[in-house]
């Protein structure tokens, strides 16, 4: 629970570090931007806080080009 809290409370820092400057400047498109990937880094900090599987997404990469590898080795092989 206590580190649950702790990256909140991480997030809403960096939001008030970050979020004027880029209200300041204008950068509307970049805000979102921030704004996205700042909750999926701290959604994905707290699933990890409270040890919940985060699949590799290196495995649905192989599992996409497996088959075309395959088939490329058999040609070459």
């Amino acid at each position: 629970m206590w580190m649950m809290i702790g990256i909140i409370l991480v997030g809403v820092l960096i939001i008030m570090a970050e979020v004027p400057i880029l209200i300041r400047n204008k950068e509307i498109k970049q805000l979102g931007v921030f704004f996205i990937l700042l909750m999926l880094g701290v959604g994905l900090s707290i699933a990890k806080t409270f040890n919940v599987n985060i699949p590799n997404p290196l495995e649905a990469l192989i599992f996409f080009y497996k088959p075309i590898s395959d088939v490329v080795t058999s040609w070459l092989s």
